[in-house]
């Protein structure tokens, strides 16, 4: 995974380093078990203060983000989720393929039934759930799914995911163990696999000097992510403009920015003649899952 860091700013170093390891996991940048770089290693490619570096670790690790193993480093930890959770999802997946390459083989749907009668004859699931605590992030996932998808989308907060039925949640990697435990056992989890900051951001690099740019979101995390990445990747934090949607007078001034980042839910809301930076939380391979688990929904559909 690649760094970036600006020392000179507002965003601590400490600060920069949690935020792109947290993003680099979600991302799938870095992986279970993966190594991080040795606080010595950090500092000597990075120009940082070794205490700085084991400040942002021991964050991590209290987190429960990363572990430190004695003598070895400190090591990416695995989500917290069951074998048995994995087990069921991974059979799944497996049926939902067999299907498909069944029907392509030319394998009529009255045998394939047949095969799969105990599968077949649980009702599938009609809608996707998004269970979020945040309502701000809630409403930016929902705004990426429903274009995306055929299936209705509808969200839950974590507290009323218990009572879902005829459903497939999702939800985001930091989110995943605590839905996963309020959920009904039946109902699928899928983990929604976060956007790679760093190669969305690579096409607005090198950063034009001085550009004052935006950043607009209801939600307030999203405003300080996306700040934090921008001052690492070398835009001027005095040429930034932070907004909160729904706030008094929170668009005024926008047309006079080079561009601003906001997301998918408040690209609809900014001023006319503003150049929106839509950044989507949701990656597209992610996107590609949801769409093959509709088609295999389809496919069921058409058994009956």
């Amino acid at each position: 995974m690649r760094f970036w860091f600006v020392h000179s700013g507002e965003v601590s170093l400490r600060e920069q380093i949690c935020t792109q390891v947290t993003l680099g996991i979600a991302c799938g940048e870095l992986r279970p078990g993966q190594r991080l770089p040795s606080t010595r290693e950090m500092a000597r490619r990075f120009g940082l203060h070794p205490n700085t570096v084991s400040g942002a670790y021991s964050q991590l690790h209290d987190e429960g983000i990363v572990e430190r193993r004695h003598g070895s480093g400190v090591y990416v930890l695995a989500p917290q989720t069951t074998p048995k959770d994995d087990a069921r999802q991974a059979l799944d997946r497996m049926i939902a393929g067999f299907l498909t390459a069944a029907r392509a083989q030319g394998f009529s749907i009255d045998v394939v039934t047949e095969r799969v009668r105990r599968w077949m004859e649980v009702q599938p699931p009609d809608h996707f759930l998004v269970v979020e605590p945040e309502d701000e992030r809630r409403e930016i996932l929902l705004a990426e799914l429903r274009p995306a998808l055929n299936l209705p989308v509808r969200g839950c907060s974590v507290a009323d995911c218990a009572e879902a039925s005829g459903a497939i949640a999702v939800a985001l990697p930091s989110k995943a163990g605590m839905v996963r435990a309020a959920l009904p056992a039946h109902i699928e989890l899928i983990t929604l696999q976060v956007t790679s900051v760093p190669a969305e951001m690579h096409q607005w690099l090198p950063v034009p000097v001085d550009a004052l740019v935006g950043i607009v979101s209801r939600w307030p995390g999203f405003v300080k992510i996306a700040k934090t990445m921008l001052v690492a990747t070398g835009f001027n934090p005095d040429a930034m403009t932070e907004r909160i949607r729904g706030e008094a007078g929170w668009a005024e001034g926008l047309a006079t920015t080079a561009a601003v980042v906001c997301d998918a839910a408040t690209e609809q809301y900014l001023p006319e003649r503003v150049r929106a930076v839509t950044f989507r939380l949701v990656c597209a391979a992610t996107l590609e899952e949801l769409r093959n688990v509709e088609e295999s929904i389809r496919l069921r559909l058409s058994a009956n």
